[in-house]
């Protein structure tokens, strides 16, 4: 199946499943997560009408880049980001999914005020509670809220999980449930720096659950591009 195939029936599936959460498909965003499919398969999406996309790896994300891959679209950063990078994606990325600790916020923040900007990031959950999983617990998130506040060139813009591994989307329910309600809970309350509004969850697996759940950004990469060969 060709990349426009793949994305119209991505699209199609997204609208579908908003409908029947009775939501308006428009709050859905498609971000495409293109980790091992290099510039020319990038355009591909594009062309067939996919506007945002996440890159994993810091290295395939600049040599893209560099390729002009993402022209006019959207580049957000989606994998494990280390402090040691954070400078290289700063700025370039315009939202970061993987803020998983103070001292990362904190590097992300310096790096931010050196360029002159405000970098938008979420914050991760680890709502499985996996020990081979980064991220915050549940019960941290209104301390690091409060502590974000005080970064003044980073923007929490709300927050992402990846639940833990399941046969059917179905078992991934309550786990997209318990998200949920933490950033019902939590987007009410008033910080600096913090607005809520985006949370992340849902892939190709299980991408329509996660919509039902509330989710209003998709992280989807097989289901667009195709299985990877990791064997490459």
């Amino acid at each position: 199946m060709e990349i426009s195939e793949r994305a119209a029936s991505v699209l199609e599936r997204i609208r579908s499943a908003a409908l029947a959460a009775g939501r308006d498909p428009q709050e859905i965003i498609l971000v495409a997560a293109s980790k091992m499919n290099d510039a020319s398969r990038v355009r591909e999406a594009f062309e067939a009408g996919v506007t945002v996309f996440g890159e994993n790896r810091v290295q395939e994300m600049l040599e893209k880049n560099a390729q002009n891959a993402y022209a006019g679209a959207q580049l957000h950063f989606i994998g494990h980001l280390q402090r040691n990078k954070v400078r290289q994606v700063v700025g370039l990325a315009g939202l970061i999914h993987s803020a998983d600790s103070l001292e990362l916020i904190r590097e992300i923040d310096r790096c931010a005020e050196k360029r002159g900007l405000c970098q938008d990031l979420l914050l991760e959950i680890n709502i499985g509670g996996e020990a081979s999983k980064s991220g915050f617990s549940p019960d941290q998130l209104p301390s690091v809220l409060e502590a974000a506040a005080a970064f003044s060139h980073v923007s929490v813009r709300g927050l992402m999980a990846i639940p833990p591994a399941c046969e059917k989307p179905s078992e991934n329910i309550p786990f997209f449930e318990a998200m949920r309600q933490l950033f019902v809970d939590n987007r009410g309350k008033k910080y600096d720096n913090v607005s809520m509004d985006l949370l992340s969850m849902g892939m190709s697996g299980d991408f329509e659950a996660a919509i039902a759940c509330g989710s209003n950004m998709v992280r989807i990469g097989s289901a667009l591009f195709g299985p990877r060969n990791y064997n490459t």
